[in-house]
């Protein structure tokens, strides 16, 4: 039998000095066990064990401590009959390190992960030698995991019928299971060297399985292989006195969780046990990894359950003074019972909301008093500490706590002009209420508040501004206005689940009456948050909508809105481009664009100039044709995108905009197809140098890869992601991220694996580049060599669009700007790189560009010059010379295009540094 800690460790405190909790500022604190053995007639012994905790300064004092333990007596007067002291152990200590409570076990002692002193507070630091427990050092009266001997665990099944009397440690049932076994395991470990005691543990049901723990001195596998040895004798004791199922008796060195409360258990094990006393209803925990886990909870106080069935007794005959008498008692057992369970945060939410719909039916008034008990109810629910609770009981009752902050907003327009001004200002809630008068003719609105985060001293304010010229028709009777800071961590996110409510969630009523303007101002919890969304909350579809609000504007610390509704705001807020450098990398994607976009037009124009001289080859044809289409997909692509960025996402319809997104995403998934056809056509021509596929073949792979792939891609995805309004986002014309669809992957994996695939191509080329071209002296070898590589990858890497790699930077770490600055950079001006590297650098466009602009400078020779003077180079054409004259040099990259059809090197690479050509 065990008797109640709290009523132990009073009971020690009085004999030793009152000092009985962890926690003093310099004190070192030390925990006893106590294991007291009272017999009471031959055969029948009870066992009591005392956890006393008590406190010491210096080794002195703990040596002292330890001594006086082993001096201890029981007292005279407290059991009848013969006592005795057959144990004691001083097993944990602990001292306080800059505020934290540092906790460390006795030689031969060690914690039981994954938990030490109280789960809830306290964290075990398991890579340390020896282990430690550190602890916030308020309120570890409720301790129970400390240092112990080692542990071995044993379950077998009695095949008699289940009773949930096993559940309750106080029925003649429970003791007498538990000392049977207790008694007969005992007798059956005795001999096993180290052993120290026994103790059964659970009962779960399923016929009855019994639950046990074995403490010793021992190591773990000697412990276990020794009750291994042993097992036939414990479970000849068992059959002496229950029906033991046959070849259930097992015992485990080894348990992943452990709890007073819910026992030991193993991976995924769930197990519902009825709640403490004087609550009703069960709790179901589960086995994680990091211990047990309660996944339904509907433990509600007994108080609560006879407040609800008062209700219903009255309600048909139901008056204001009826309701105001409800409301006040149940203010006063929440007061009386502070502590909060699931199922108390389910009743009490049904309660008010029954008492809000009948008084709205009834047009029943609220007193300033029984509002005061309204707001005193919410405060204690709303409590920072039950936000465990809230998780919890919303997986049962997905609509509690948008139900609360219905019923808080019902109840408040219920309250009279009369009654106002009210102000209450409570630790979770702040509600104020005023009568409106002519000022506001004037003044308008204003109402502001500051509200705490837990384990901080800096207020996160908001406030709300309705300017006077809302008020210039007939005035409403009154205005209410509440802020939270724990609603926003409880209302569900059924859209946008990668956000956060990043501020207070301020709610304002005006009853019978619109505004056309209300500003919002909102202080940040969190500064390193960006892309703050103005929101409200929808009570229709219980989700955050942004319909009718819009940011106004953003500093390091605060957000402004502007909504043209009135309900409950707050802002939601992604980790993306961080507010710092938007404008710098807005104008880099700009400018570049708009270069990448002249440059694309000047490749297409040239493509167009001399398209009959660069298609003289297969190998050129086949070439030029991926170039053209990668330079129309990527101008048309950006076009599209400079649309997107200057149309308004919250113009209604969005036809616009949807169309803008849809083609932005297919322009540009056919551009990284068209790379990903350029990277297979030069896979092919390194590996492949004298195969010959058809030109038609090649096209057709081209075009259906290029446009085919993109199309049924865009296509599914917005088919997939508009009905449910997740295509595009919110605050700009571009595909969704913060949706639980996520439509940007539709976009971001295609282009990431092709840049991947690319990046394998172009370690193949530069493999192909590592060696010196025929004829190179080897002295020579290293300077070709560089140059080769040098020029292949500034010639494939904007065609193979290996810069979009970035794109992972800016995905997975957000926060750095340095990705966005590079990424911006890099792929806003593709167009200008594939202009520069991709065409001007190409030995034959370079010729013929020159032989097309030596005619422009005629006019600068004389009409006297003979025909031999006329194959002179004009001084204009020194850049392109130099161009050409860099082409032919050593370690070019030059296509040989034999005119002799059949020959061995038609259409093949001339030598390994031309590997980039095909």
């Amino acid at each position: 039998m065990r008797a109640p800690v709290f009523w132990l460790i009073s009971f020690f405190i009085i004999t030793e000095s009152g000092d009985g909790i962890l926690g003093g500022n310099d004190d070192i604190e030390t925990k006893r066990e106590l294991i007291v053995n009272k017999k009471n007639h031959p055969g029948s012994v009870q066992e009591y064990e005392l956890l006393l905790q008590v406190s010491y300064k210096d080794s002195k004092e703990k040596r002292d401590l330890k001594n006086l333990l082993k001096l201890l007596k029981p007292p005279s007067l407290w059991l009848h009959g013969p006592m005795e002291i057959v144990r004691a152990k001083a097993t944990t200590y602990c001292g306080n390190r800059n505020g934290v409570l540092r906790c460390t076990c006795e030689d031969g002692y060690t914690w039981f992960p994954p938990s030490c002193l109280d789960p809830q507070k306290c964290h075990l630091h398991m890579a340390e030698s020896p282990q430690s427990c550190d602890c916030h050092p308020n309120n570890l009266t409720q301790s129970v995991n400390f240092c112990e001997r080692t542990k071995v665990w044993g379950t077998f099944k009695i095949n008699e019928r289940f009773t949930k009397d096993l559940w309750n440690s106080s029925s003649a049932i429970y003791s007498k299971y538990t000392t049977g076994i207790e008694i007969q395991l005992k007798e059956a470990y005795k001999s096993i060297q180290g052993f120290e005691s026994v103790r059964v543990t659970q009962f779960r049901d399923g016929n009855i399985i019994a639950g046990y723990e074995v403490v010793g001195s021992s190591s773990a596998s000697d412990l276990l292989s020794a009750m291994e040895q042993v097992a036939g004798k414990a479970q000849a004791g068992l059959r002496k006195l229950f029906p033991l199922e046959d070849d259930s008796f097992r015992i485990f060195g080894e348990v992943q969780c452990n709890s007073i409360f819910f026992g030991f258990g193993f991976n995924k094990d769930e197990y519902t046990l009825p709640c403490s006393r004087g609550y009703t209803g069960n709790i179901t925990a589960k086995c994680q990894p990091f211990g047990w886990q309660v996944i339904r909870e509907t433990c509600v106080l007994s108080q609560l359950e006879e407040l609800k069935k008062n209700f219903s007794v009255f309600a048909g005959n139901a008056t204001e003074a009826a309701m105001s008498s409800l409301v006040q008692n149940l203010s006063v057992v929440i007061r009386q019972n502070p502590s909060t369970t699931a199922g108390n945060l389910a009743s009490v939410v049904s309660i008010l909301g029954n008492v809000s719909s009948l008084s709205l039916a009834s047009h029943f008034r609220v007193s300033n008093s029984t509002m005061e008990d309204v707001i005193n109810i919410a405060d204690h629910i709303l409590n920072s500490a039950s936000v465990n609770n809230w998780t919890i009981l919303l997986q049962e009752e997905k609509h509690a706590s948008s139900q609360l902050l219905e019923t808080l907003e019902n109840i408040s327009v219920l309250v009279p002009p009369t009654a106002l001004p009210l102000n209450f200002s409570r630790e979770f809630i702040n509600w104020k209420g005023i009568p409106v008068s002519e000022s506001q003719h004037k003044l308008g609105y204003n109402y502001q508040t500051e509200l705490f985060p837990p384990n901080t001293s800096t207020p996160i304010s908001g406030r709300v501004i309705i300017g006077s010229d809302q008020f210039q028709r007939s005035l409403p009777e009154t205005i209410i206005s509440m802020a939270s800071l724990t609603l926003g961590n409880i209302l569900p996110f059924t859209k946008t689940r990668n956000d956060h409510v990043n501020g207070p969630v301020i709610s304002t009523l005006i009853q019978n009456y619109s505004v056309n303007e209300i500003f919002l101002i909102f202080s940040k919890i969190d500064s390193n948050l960006s892309q703050p969304h103005c929101v409200f909350w929808d009570f229709s579809h219980l989700q955050w909508d942004d319909a009718g609000c819009h940011l106004v504007n953003e500093t390091p610390d605060m957000v402004m809105c502007r909504c043209t509704h009135l309900t409950s705001f707050s802002m939601l807020m992604s980790p993306f481009v961080p507010p710092a450098i938007t404008p710098v990398v807005k104008w880099i994607t700009f400018v570049g664009l708009g270069l990448s976009i002249g440059s694309l037009i000047l490749c297409l124009i040239i493509e167009a100039l001399f398209w009959k001289q660069v298609k003289k080859s297969q190998t050129s044809h086949t070439r030029h044709i991926c170039m053209v289409n990668i330079a129309l997909c990527l101008v048309i692509a950006d076009v599209w995108f400079i649309i997107a960025a200057n149309v308004k996402a919250t113009v209604n319809p969005s036809g616009i905009c949807i169309a803008a997104v849809f083609l932005t995403h297919f322009f540009y998934l056919s551009l990284f197809f068209w790379m990903l056809m350029v990277g297979i056509l030069l896979a092919y021509r390194i590996v492949f140098v004298f195969h010959h596929m058809a030109i038609s073949l090649m096209m057709a792979v081209g075009f259906c890869l290029g446009y085919g792939c993109p199309l049924i891609i865009s296509v599914i995805t917005i088919a997939v992601t508009e009905p449910s309004n997740g295509y595009r986002r919110k605050d700009s014309c571009w595909l969704n991220w913060s949706r639980g669809s996520k439509p940007l992957l539709a976009l971001a994996v295609p282009a990431l694996t092709i840049v991947t695939v690319n990046l394998v191509v172009v370690l193949l080329v530069l493999t192909k580049l590592w060696r010196p071209a025929v004829g190179e002296r080897l002295s020579q070898d290293n300077q070709a060599t560089v140059v080769r590589v040098g020029k292949s990858l500034l010639i494939l890497t904007p065609l193979l669009g290996l810069t979009w790699g970035f794109g992972i930077g800016t995905m997975v770490d957000s926060q750095n700007v340095a990705w966005h600055v590079i990424f911006a950079l890099l792929n806003a001006s593709q167009g200008f790189f594939i202009l520069c590297f991709g065409m001007l650098l190409d030995s034959k466009l370079r010729q013929l560009l020159f032989n097309k602009l030596s005619p422009l400078n005629s006019w600068k020779q004389t009409s006297k010059q003979n025909s031999s003077d006329l194959s002179a180079k004009p001084k204009g054409t020194k850049f392109f010379n130099a161009l050409q004259h860099k082409g032919h040099g050593q370690g070019s990259c030059e296509f040989h295009d034999n005119t002799q059809p059949g020959t061995a090197k038609d259409n093949s690479l001339w030598c390994e540094s031309s590997a980039w050509r095909w």
